[in-house]
């Protein structure tokens, strides 16, 4: 591995102690991921859109002169990837779809505004599944994103753009959005780190709605210690968005207290039916690590998880419904000119615009919310969902925090799933109840499968972010698994 290459694959913090004592510019750093993005797109795919030289230069220029100032924050000269469904003023905002190609916001993402305040590198825009819809990244309109650990492996999804650029070198530090797992799992299949705050305590003003209450944005990085530097910088209320939270949270102020005494339970619900035999031993050894760090590690059981899937795929698809109904051709994105009439022409331009998965979840939502069904589907789902929520809040009486497998798989091939919904669908389901609970959840490295990553999950309660991050901080400072692909 070059010496520049090898540079793109240091932690954001590592980046930081040398811009900081100068071994290192700004510039350099944007120069170098732009050459790495360059080289390695016709493998991965990652990216939708890439900055050009002239935009990273002038933005790298002046987190240098913030560097040289001594106002450097900690994500100052840090080169940045965001999902292409977080809204970015003056570049192409696509969600991976065609009915919004072309589309170029006149406003930024709250959590975008903070990064560049913090003077962030914004490099450019992941590829994703089309409106966060899927598992494997296959969903995009713009063709899937190829897993830098394998030429026919899917990255997973829906962030799998943004996790693959994280895990083959072209990003420091990517933004994803977490629907049902969206963030973790896709950094479980990638080998690196996905954290999903609590919902609230990162604004989603700005954020192209798919489920709006299970949707957060969260980051994809290196290390730990690099989610917790970023969700510092993006967190805390927005007037912009009702759901955010008025409170102030130190992201990073448990990761050196390590687990000893911690006590860690494993529902052995998520332990389920098809979990590959190599993800077990992973996740199982894993938990040795967290026990010799002093953990005490306790089955528990958590029943209702059996139910969770069946919720999310009521609730999710319903928001969805209703918040894809803007799409229509007449403000913004790709409209069907030609029709007899304006109905006609919102016909068609959904038609040829969504995908086949977006339509499948609009269909399945709009079903749940007529009339007739709306007790019977949705109005359940809601009562179940409050039924796990409360499930959870008994588990955390008695545990600090729970540990699950992020995915029951690793890494599948291109195509393996694309026949089967409910087969994809399962690949969320050890990620699928942190959303419905409104939890922090935090994937970190556990290994390698047949040459493939594999992920730990830390669940926390709700506003137990920090427990997360320290939990999972622990286990990677021991464990030391510090997994780069095979060179592209």
């Amino acid at each position: 591995m070059t010496e520049s290459i090898s540079q793109n694959y240091a932690s954001a913090r590592d980046m930081r102690a040398k811009l900081d004592s100068g071994n290192t510019t700004a510039r350099e750093l944007a120069l170098n991921h732009l050459q790495r993005i360059q080289e390695t797109e016709k493998h991965t795919n990652a990216f939708l859109t890439v900055l050009d030289e002239e935009q990273l230069v002038t933005q790298a220029d002046a987190a240098d002169a913030l560097i040289e100032s001594g106002n450097a924050s900690a994500l100052t000269g840090i080169p940045i990837l965001i999902k292409d469904n977080i809204s970015t003023d003056g570049i192409r905002t696509t969600a991976a779809s065609k009915i919004l190609d072309g589309y170029t916001p006149p406003f930024d993402a709250t959590v975008v505004s903070r990064l560049k305040d913090a003077g962030a590198i914004i490099l450019g825009k992941g590829n994703l599944d089309e409106f966060a819809m899927g598992s494997s990244n296959e969903n995009s309109a713009f063709g899937p994103v190829i897993n830098p650990w394998g030429q026919n492996r899917v990255p997973g999804g829906s962030s799998g753009g943004a996790a693959a650029a994280v895990a083959a070198g072209e990003a420091t530090i990517a933004l994803g959005s977490d629907t049902g797992g969206s963030i973790r799992q896709p950094a479980s299949l990638c080998g690196v780190v996905g954290f999903k705050p609590t919902y609230g305590t990162v604004s989603r003003y700005g954020l192209i709605a798919f489920g709006s209450s299970l949707d957060q944005i969260g980051p994809i990085a290196r290390t730990v210690a690099d989610c917790a530097d970023t969700a510092n910088t993006i967190s805390g209320r927005d007037p912009h968005d009702s759901t955010s939270l008025d409170l102030e949270i130190d992201f990073a102020e448990y990761l050196d207290r390590g687990v000893d005494g911690m006590r860690i339970g494993v529902p052995r619900e998520y332990l389920v039916e098809g979990i590959e035999p190599g993800v077990r031993s992973a996740f199982e050894a894993s938990l040795g690590v967290l026990e010799g760090l002093g953990a005490k590690i306790e089955e528990t059981s958590l029943p209702l998880t059996d139910h969770a899937l069946a919720v999310y795929y009521i609730i999710a698809p319903s928001e969805a419904s209703a918040n894809l109904a803007r799409f229509d051709g007449v403000k913004y994105g790709m409209s069907v000119d030609g029709e007899p009439n304006a109905r006609e022409s919102i016909e068609a331009t959904r038609g040829i615009g969504f995908g086949a998965e977006v339509k499948r979840r609009i269909l399945i939502g709009t079903y749940a919310l007529s009339a007739g069904y709306y007790d019977a589907y949705y109005k359940k789902a809601q009562q179940v969902r409050t039924l796990i929520r409360r499930e959870f809040q008994d588990a955390f009486q008695e545990f600090d925090a729970l540990a699950t497998p992020t995915s029951p798989t690793v890494a599948f091939e291109l195509g393996e799933k694309t026949q089967d919904p409910f087969q994809m669908y399962l690949s969320d389901v050890c990620t699928i109840p942190v959303n419905i609970a409104g939890l922090p959840g935090i994937s970190v490295s556990c290994g390698l499968s047949d040459g493939l990553p594999v992920g730990l999950q830390i669940i926390a309660p709700q506003l137990g972010d920090r427990v997360a991050l320290q939990v999972a901080h622990a286990y990677e400072q021991s464990a030391n698994w510090k997994l780069t692909p095979p060179e592209l």
